[in-house]
């Protein structure tokens, strides 16, 4: 049986698409509605011969309960830099270096469209693998589109050189990238995400390391110019060069120490006075020192080399995030208290309760999302820098908690995996544990894409609004008061979803007269705050996708149109 070809999630990603793509130039538009149309036929083929017994994507095993959201993945990303090209054109004019900024994410957008539409490439070479029943005209269609998008890549991009050609090889990297990410991801970690959830982070991550890979070429001093290499913005703050050396040592970690294991066990076998048998214990504990060694090379090691070279340090890096935090600002430390202080009174009584009461998990994971709006939202306001560097410190925290739990690193891991599980749901697998990583991203993402000039307030509370207060009060009231259901097989309410719009926009009538007393310029107009709030909220009650992943940027999306 043929699935539909309209459901209320399609039907919602598409008015989505339709309002970025309406509000952006033709240039951009239709790319964008190229990849769009090429998702949709390749969601619709997915979808076709999901239940055939052949399908060579069966042999890649996606989360239980969640539909392909292959529509959603491969779109999400390049909306969001459409949007965020639509702003930075707008504030053009007041910023001496919009243009060189402009040109760069520019540049973001066409590498993150080509990832996506390789991945999408990929799903169709498998399915064109099994065409034994014939081929279906969704199947048809999604490779036409596929094919058209290269040629309007080429009509749209004329320009040449060697900047021209060196970014197009740029491109075409990020496409085999994110085909070899996504291809790791679904087999290494089955029954962890959907496809469209493999999508958006296999885009997200090959976009990032592309950018610090971008960063890291245009200031090293080659035989060619490097400038026409690649060219990247110069404004960029040493904030952001702490919080993507972290990140970038952070990612090495598990590549330095799987080969520092490797390298023992070569050296063990070289070893032919050694005792045939080691005791397991001992075996344990060398590869715990192993790990924490590995992290201390790379934090303190190949972090700090990898800052200094992209930027101008007058001290140590360690040094001046400690001089930020610590001098300067009595904010920042009052800030830092009231963390520690919620953090920990939080976590205390949610666990306690967890383990004593009958509260039923999602409402114990919402509270949580509570927790958030209090935690972020005076820093965004009162010390928006501080919070991105808070942003991934904590991200930084929970990677290495994570890899602590799953390799089971004495003397955390069984701590760190015992308490983890006291709020897993079903969206979280055995083998990895993602709602904490999808709040916390959920919230910084917005935060982190609206650094600089901003015209829209309101863009870097997306997370907070949509997670913290929408969806958290969409799932309250849904659960205690919901009857009415979107469709006979979910869960979630028309009453449910009343509430989350309605708090949303209660809570931004709130932060407009905040912002505007701490002399925001406010130019939100509330027709498209009404518009951003409702898919947004549409969206929660429809996807069955990971929420806190796609939620926010969808919202912040449409906030910055």
């Amino acid at each position: 049986m043929a699935p539909a070809v309209v459901s209320g999630e399609r039907l919602v990603v598409f008015l989505f698409v339709a309002c970025v793509a309406l509000a952006a130039p033709l240039n951009l538009a239709a790319p964008l509605a190229l990849l769009s149309a090429a998702a949709l036929a390749v969601e619709l083929a997915v979808d076709g011969s999901a239940s055939a017994a052949s399908s060579p994507l069966r042999q890649f095993r996606t989360r239980p309960g969640a539909s392909s959201g292959i529509f959603l993945g491969a779109t999400t990303l390049p909306s969001v830099m459409v949007s965020r090209l639509i702003q930075l054109s707008r504030v053009l004019p007041a910023d001496p270096n919009g243009r060189e900024e402009y040109a760069y994410l520019e540049m973001q957008y066409w590498a993150v469209s080509i990832s996506c539409l390789s991945v999408l490439a990929f799903f169709i070479w498998h399915l064109w693998q099994s065409t034994s029943n014939g081929v279906s005209k969704a199947l048809k269609y999604g490779s036409m589109f596929i094919i058209l998008y290269p040629l309007a890549y080429f009509c749209l991009k004329t320009d040449g050189g060697l900047l021209a050609i060196s970014n197009m090889v740029y491109m075409m990297c990020h496409g085999v990238a994110a085909v070899i990410l996504i291809r790791h991801i679904l087999q290494k970690f089955p029954s962890c995400s959907s496809f469209g959830e493999a999508i958006l982070v296999s885009g997200g991550l090959v976009l990032y390391c592309g950018d610090m890979l971008a960063h890291t070429l245009s200031k090293m001093k080659l035989s060619v110019s490097s400038e026409a290499l690649m060219h990247t913005p110069g404004n960029r703050s040493k904030i952001a060069t702490v919080i993507q050396g972290v990140l970038l040592g952070l990612f090495l970690l598990p590549l330095l120490y799987k080969s520092s294991l490797q390298i023992l066990v070569y050296c063990r076998k070289l070893d032919k006075q050694r005792a045939q048998t080691v005791e397991e214990w001992t075996q344990k504990r060398i590869d715990y020192v192993v790990f924490y060694v590995s992290l201390l090379v790379a934090l303190l090691l190949l972090v700090p080399s990898w800052m200094c070279l992209v930027q101008e340090f007058e001290v140590h890096p360690f040094v001046w995030v400690f001089n930020y935090i610590f001098t300067g600002s009595c904010e920042r430390l009052a800030l830092c208290a009231y963390w520690i202080f919620v953090i920990y009174a939080s976590i205390r009584r949610f666990y306690s309760i967890s383990k004593q009461s009958k509260t039923e998990r999602i409402l114990l994971r919402k509270y949580y999302h509570l927790v958030a709006v209090l935690i972020f939202s005076p820093a965004v306001i009162f010390q928006p820098d501080f919070l991105d560097l808070a942003f991934g410190a904590a991200f930084a925290v929970f990677l290495i908690l994570e890899m602590i739990r799953v390799w089971e690193i004495y003397p955390l891991g069984h701590i760190v995996h015992q308490f983890m599980n006291a709020f897993t749901d079903h969206r979280d697998s055995e083998i990895l544990i993602v709602s904490h990583f999808s709040l916390l991203l959920g919230c910084a993402l917005p935060k982190w894409m609206s650094s600089g000039l901003n015209d829209r307030p309101l863009a870097p509370f997306a997370g907070i609004l949509s997670l913290g207060i929408g969806d958290t009060m969409a799932s309250m009231i849904g659960y205690k008061y919901g009857v009415l259901r979107w469709s006979k097989t979910g869960k979630k309410t028309i009453e449910g979803t009343a509430a989350g719009i309605t708090s949303v926009l209660a809570a931004c009538s709130i932060l407009v007269s905040l912002l505007a007393s701490s002399g925001y310029i406010l130019s939100q107009h509330w027709l498209s705050l009404l518009v951003a709030v409702t898919l947004s909220g549409l969206l929660e009650a429809y996807t069955a996708q990971l929420d806190n992943a796609f939620i926010p940027l969808v919202f912040y999306s449409l906030l910055c149109l």
